[in-house]
């Protein structure tokens, strides 16, 4: 099961890059995540909350522009897959398996930036526009996100 939510955060991370350490950071502070006596347990910290929760929201503004680069180009799905893995890692974490979880948080961001164009741009094609897309993206990757570090309570 915890190779299953790093690997659904990893596909988090590929919809949107900081929304999965964003989730993970909130779901530490909140007692969710089993972090204390790990590497991890600076996730659990204010600051580290504050830092990723900015760093997501403003994605989320800069993902509307239209200049925003395709989540495939080499830069932007490179952050990606690290910043899954990572957030797999920190989830891997709360049962000692951190490799583990870095290895499925990197394949779930890899599935995410696919699947997450591709169904993007359908949900576009269908709407005649982006912006439904991507708030529609928006939502999954949030609330997403909550639900899967909820889970590993």
């Amino acid at each position: 099961m915890l190779y299953l939510l790093a690997l659904l955060i990893g596909i988090i991370a590929g919809l949107r890059a900081m929304t999965a350490p964003a989730a993970v950071a909130w779901g530490a502070y909140l007692g969710w995540l089993p972090l204390a006596g790990t590497w991890a347990s600076f996730m659990g910290h204010w600051a580290a909350v504050g830092i990723f929760t900015i760093l997501a929201i403003v994605e989320l503004i800069t993902d509307q522009l239209p200049s925003t680069p395709s989540r495939k180009v080499p830069q932007q799905f490179g952050t990606r897959i690290l910043l899954g893995a990572f957030a797999g890692a920190v989830i891997g974490a709360t049962a000692g398996s951190t490799i583990g979880g870095l290895i499925a948080g990197a394949i779930g961001a890899v599935i995410g930036t696919y699947g997450g164009a591709e169904a993007r741009g359908r949900l576009a094609a269908a709407f005649g526009q982006d912006r439904p897309a991507a708030l529609i993206e928006d939502a999954v990757a949030i609330i997403g996100g909550l639900l899967i570090v909820a889970a590993v309570a």
